[in-house]
């Protein structure tokens, strides 16, 4: 029985009349060839020089806007070529003849010689520079291929870049990524196949929904309804920053008020200075080095609005500064209208540091000071210094874009130049003209003050000297002299298997290749260890820079305990994992693991604030504390006792390539000043001792600064946050920025925004993108929750998305990973990760009602930490997404569907794309390829890293990671129809049948009615989520038989189709409509209201009752004109013709033609018809 496409009642023209524009307009470009306009939109491509690399390029362009929009026709322009390929082994490197700016070269004559080829060459690309056409030379023969390193030399000596594809060689005067699916003819082609029996069911559902929504056009809800305001209160975070109060009708009245508070305030704080605990913490204030320069800070602050401030470690600045402030402001009767918010890197260092400066004023925390972090504060009505993090102070700026009532901002810690550090300089840089009385000091204990100060127009510095107790140091060859320890190939692996194997599908490489041997091989190579014994020197020719040392600093720490005088020791490590595995190496030692001499603690961000304050705590007497902390223990918290730091001269840092869009998350070695930070804090209450686990000779080849987290890392979530503060111009924004990013990597982030529908092609926020400003994720993740709370699953959803917020819960000890391994196997049996997720999760709550939650997590290998965490996220997501009318108290209704796991992985599906892979199963495993990696293998804790075969075509994934290679992390396996209906925007391919995405990198083929199926049901459900989006509290039931439609398709998708290569596709002239589809009536054949098809459409519509058809005519580029017809408020666009009065019948006919189905004739039918709208309208009304 043949299918009757439901594109019979809606035609794939139909544009409603009140649709906005779709969210997934954009089409995915690739960073190449981004970079490409990058070049080609300059007034004219400067001479490239010797070596060039991305960065310097990128430099020279910081302060130029881009614009995709030519670039987005070309790769348009692009897709709707003829392709043809070549077949070649399985995910090998092919070429095709797209790109308009390519030049295939098959000129070389077989049995030229060397030499001859490489001048050969050298003309070739002396003409390819002179030509400002050209971007890129092609070649496939395989004597360049042969003569691939000498030809590379040559263009490298050109100023060019240079790669070899497999087969393909490629010269460009751009940087070239790792992979081009532009040149691989074994990218995936899908070919779908569903069953008839679903087609009818999906049919039907969808006939039922087209056929009420047209009867029933009225009782949709209109997109005209006014927006909902929804995001006017969600920045305030809890109500961390109270709306003011009332304006009260006398201004004296009010001044008086607030000066009666200010005179209560100096009184108490007199009161507390002339008690005997208050002189005795002033005289202990006197003593640091800052309050020495208490007259001369306080003097330049009201005499500049913006002064740098740079404190050496232990000159109490951190803790003073902020008093010294709201001390003058007391004392000078202006306490009541002092509002100082001092913001910390770090949650730990905010509380820390508030509890620090109540207690030495004589107060509760939340009086006069308070603080506030994400999901926790203290602050009350009377609170005048603030201490938050970064974040927080940005999100205030949400709701208060000139920070209304504030009269002093600190930023602390300036020179660790994070992200969001350096985005809040670029804010309150704009905000200081608009705020002249506002006061802004940076604080640091080691910056590039020059740097600072030149930024906000050569402001004001002062230097306050530090104060530390003298602290010995001992390098790597002091400690094996001393301690005669010896190094050898073997005690210096780390007990971890994750950082040692990485495995997919049994296959994977046995050990990762590090950059951090390479980093300080030249160091090492010129160092001079002759004054040290033989025994030193053996030792230290077999360092091995890649490891951690966990076995030395298992026993430098018993040498600590059994050698040296009492005081806590801070050992800093690279990350959790280190931390966690050092930790259990270290209870199971004899001495270091006995709790009654040995109190071993950790301290990391994602512990939670109550476990991470534990470090500050003295032990009893007679055990000895150790801390394994990671760099959030360099700066602004104290641990009084530590007088022994261990530093393993590394930290987890994360790197981001542009040009191949894929961070890297790896250990690093640190720079000097955070070298000189960790030292510090064995001596800030009495002489200590650090041990450096590297040679001196290391710690000289030390960057001076580390290199700031925004040239570092992607920009997505930077990029949401300056649109929501409407701050123009993203990339002109960040060319403003202390240190402006590459181009490449804000076009990315700008692009990335496009494709998951938060920006339109103007840049402007979409309303999904609205939404995402206001939750505090990432914006893949808000996108996910959205879509949750509109399909009814909130439950999981809400797990998933507070999951992948903080660390992986899922734990792998060395001794017990097999284990380990099946514990997480048991929540997963559907190729989840996410899923997996879920379900452990729920067993955790469960366990959690009957108090026994921490011996679940300790039998299923799950962290304790990280599932409370999850909990606690859940509740702060589940509010914020009732403030904006998603959700509501009625969990019930936000959970009907949340049984449905099939619905689920489409609604992880629309959170995560474009992060997409293919899953090609070979005879013993599988092969994974996505748009910009090619081949890809699955992160070894992943569930499915463990199956011999995935059955399912795709994976959709969290995040990618490169190390060696590239690692997907946190994978779903799911079928064509989740991809194809959540995934981005689908586009009509050159055949009939064939649906394509990314930009052409997926290609779908399919018969013709199931491609006409798929993108009327993407419509659709754009239209019903935008619809949602600007109306939250718009009631659902009208959508039930498409809902029904997309669960059934969804659930029922058995993934019967298969992957082909090599697929041909062969432009031909497509006919037009008219001679493709039966004639509804001849275009020429009379009716009974004229002689044409806007005769006899207006007949119809006016014999229903309904108003006359209008037009609207516009010439195309071609010198073509299309028509669009209106009525009813449906708009049906008709096909490009010769002049404006054939456009118009055109567009006639193809309205005549949808409503009438498209299979009948004949002036009767048009009679008929009539009756039938006529009694439609009646009906409805």
């Amino acid at each position: 029985m043949p299918l009757v496409s439901p594109l019979s009642q809606v035609p794939p023209k139909l544009v409603m009349k009140d649709r906005p524009p779709r969210s997934y307009g954009a089409v995915y470009v690739p960073p190449h060839h981004r970079l490409r306009s990058v070049i080609a939109s300059r007034a004219s491509i400067p001479s490239l020089p010797h070596s060039p690399t991305l960065k310097n390029q990128q430099q020279q362009n910081n302060n130029n806007n881009n614009n995709n929009n030519s670039h987005h026709d070309k790769n348009n322009n692009d897709n709707n070529r003829s392709l043809k390929y070549n077949s070649v082994s399985a995910y090998s490197d092919g070429v095709s003849k797209e790109g308009s700016d390519r030049e295939l070269d098959t000129w070389l004559l077989p049995g030229a010689s060397p030499s001859n080829n490489m001048e050969e060459w050298r003309r070739k690309l002396t003409a390819f520079l002179r030509d400002k056409s050209k971007q890129e030379l092609i070649s496939r023969e395989k004597k360049d291929r042969c003569d691939f390193e000498q030809l590379s030399a040559l263009a490298t000596s050109m100023g060019l870049y240079s790669h070899l594809y497999a087969k393909v060689v490629v010269f460009s005067k751009v940087p070239l990524p790792n992979y081009r699916f532009d040149l691989d003819d074994r990218r995936p082609q899908r070919e779908v196949t569903l069953s008839p029996g679903l087609l009818r069911g999906i049919d039907y559902y969808l006939g039922e929904y087209l056929s009420q929504k047209y009867r029933s056009k009225g009782s949709f809800v209109d997109l005209s309804i006014s927006r909902s305001s929804s995001s006017s209160s969600l920045a305030t975070e809890e109500g961390l920053f109270e709306q003011p109060d009332p304006p009260v009708s006398s201004k004296s009245v009010m001044d008086q008020i607030l000066r009666r508070r200010s005179l209560q305030l100096r009184d108490q704080q007199q009161a507390w200075q002339e008690s005997p605990d208050g002189r005795k913490m002033l005289e202990f204030r006197r003593s640091l080095p800052a309050y020495k320069e208490k007259d001369n800070l306080l003097t330049a602050i009201s005499q500049n609005q913006v002064i740098i401030i740079s404190g050496q470690t232990g000159c109490g600045k951190t803790t003073q500064i902020p008093q010294f402030i709201l001390e003058s402001e007391i004392e000078s009767v202006q306490g009541a209208v002092c509002s100082v918010i001092c913001t910390q890197p770090r949650r730990i260092s905010a509380i820390s540091v508030s509890e620090r400066v109540a207690w030495e004023r004589g107060e509760k925390l939340g009086e006069s000071v308070g603080y506030k972090v994400r999901l926790e504060g203290m602050k009350g009505k009377d609170t005048h210094l603030l201490f938050c993090t970064t974040g927080i102070l940005l999100r205030r700026l949400l709701v208060d874009k000139n920070l209304k009532g504030v009269t002093h901002v600190i930023v602390d810690e300036i020179h660790e130049r994070g992200m969001n550090e350096d985005f809040l300089l670029i804010v309150l840089k704009d905000i200081l003209p608009r705020r002249p009385e506002l006061k802004l000091i940076l604080m640091s204990a080691t910056l590039d003050a020059e740097l600072f100060s030149s930024y906000f127009g050569g402001a004001m510095i002062i230097h306050i000297p530090g104060f530390t107790y003298p602290v010995r140091t001992h390098f790597l060859e002091n400690i094996l002299e001393m301690t005669g320890y010896r190094l050898t190939p073997f005690n210096q692996i780390d007990d971890y298997g994750q950082e040692k194997t990485w495995k997919m599908s049994k296959q994977a490489p046995r050990k990762r290749k590090s950059q951090i041997a390479s980093a300080v091989e030249d160091a090492l190579r010129a160092a001079n260890f002759k004054e040290y014994s033989c025994q030193t020197q053996e030792s230290l020719s077999c360092w091995n820079p890649d490891c951690i040392g966990f076995n030395l600093i298992e026993y430098l720490l018993s040498h600590i305990c059994e050698q040296e005088r009492p005081g806590a020791v801070l050992v800093f490590m690279t990350g959790w994992d280190d931390i966690n595995s050092l930790k259990d190496k270290l209870q199971a030692h004899p001495i270091l693991g006995d709790s009654s001499r040995v109190l071993l603690l950790t301290c990391h961000g994602s512990m939670a604030s109550s476990e991470q304050s534990l470090i500050f705590d003295e032990p009893e007497g007679g055990v000895r504390k150790i801390v394994l902390a990671t760099n959030i223990a360099e700066t602004s918290i104290t641990i009084n006792d530590v007088v022994f730091v261990i530093d393993c001269g590394k930290a987890k840092e994360t790197s981001y390539d542009a040009l191949n869009n894929t961070s890297c998350l790896l250990p690093s070695w640190i720079s000097k000043v955070s070298a000189q930070q960790r030292r510090g804090r064995a001596g800030r209450v009495q002489p200590g001792e650090c041990y450096h686990l590297y040679p001196r000779c290391i710690y000289d080849a030390f960057a001076e600064y580390q290199l700031p987290e925004i040239l570092r890392t992607p920009l997505q979530s930077l990029c949401l946050q300056i649109k929501s503060l409407n701050l123009g111009s993203i990339s002109e924004f960040l060319s403003r920025a202390l240190q402006s990013p590459e181009l490449l990597a804000v076009q990315n982030a700008i692009e990335y925004l496009k494709i998951i529908g938060a920006l339109d092609q103007n840049e402007d926020l979409t309303a999904l993108g609205r939404y995402l400003t206001v939750l505090p994720m990432e914006p893949k993740l808000g996108k996910m929750l959205i879509l949750g709370a509109i399909f009814k699953c909130l439950e999981p959803v809400l797990t998933i998305v507070a999951g992948l917020s903080v660390r992986d819960p899922f734990l792998a000890p060395v001794d017990k990973r097999d284990l380990a391994e099946a514990a997480k196997s048991q929540f997963s049996h559907d190729h989840s990760d996410h899923l997996a997720l879920v379900r452990a999760y729920e067993g955790w709550k469960a366990a959690e009602r009957d108090l026994a939650g921490y011996d679940y997590c300790w039998k299923n290998f799950l962290s304790f930490q990280s599932m409370k965490a999850i909990d606690s996220l859940r509740d702060e997501f589940f509010s914020l997404l009732k403030d904006t009318g998603l959700a509501d108290c009625n969990t019930t209704m936000c959970n009907a569907w949340s049984y449905d796991d099939h619905l689920i992985r489409a609604v992880i599906c629309y959170g995560l794309y474009p992060g997409i892979c293919s899953v090609v199963n070979n005879v013993k495993s599988f092969s994974l390829k996505t748009m910009e990696d090619g081949q890809v293998l699955l992160y070894s804790n992943s569930i499915n890293a463990r199956e011999s075969e995935i059955p399912y075509p795709w994976l959709v994934f969290n995040e990618k990671i490169k190390v060696n290679s590239v690692f997907l992390r946190d994978s779903t396996a799911v079928c064509d129809s989740v991809l194809l209906l959540f995934g981005g925007s689908i586009f009509q391919g050159d055949a009939d049948g064939q649906l394509k995405m990314m930009g052409g990198y997926l290609e779908f083929f399919m018969e013709p009615a199931v491609s006409d199926i798929y993108q009327c049901l993407r419509r659709e459900l754009d239209e019903l989520i935008q619809k949602k989006l600007l109306n939250p509290r718009m009631e659902m039931h009208m959508y039930h038989d498409l809902l029904s439609a997309v669960r059934l398709l969804v659930s029922n998708d058995h993934c019967e189709g298969r992957f082909v290569f090599g697929r041909q596709v062969l432009m031909s002239p497509k006919p037009s409509p008219v001679a493709t589809q039966p004639t509804l009536i001849p275009r020429t054949e009379s009716g009974p209201g004229g002689d044409n098809s806007k005769s006899q459409l207006q007949t119809l519509l006016t014999r229903a009752g309904y108003a006359a058809p209008t037009y609207k005519t516009r010439q195309l580029k071609n010198n073509q004109f299309r028509s669009t017809v209106e009525f009813n408020g449906i708009q049906i666009i008709g096909q490009p013709c010769n002049n404006k009065k054939s456009a118009e019948k055109e567009a006639a006919a193809e309205a005549l033609q949808w409503l009438m189905g498209g299979t009948h004739t004949g002036v009767e039918y048009i009679n008929q018809m009539s009756l039938l709208l006529k009694k439609s309208k009646k009906d409805h009304y």
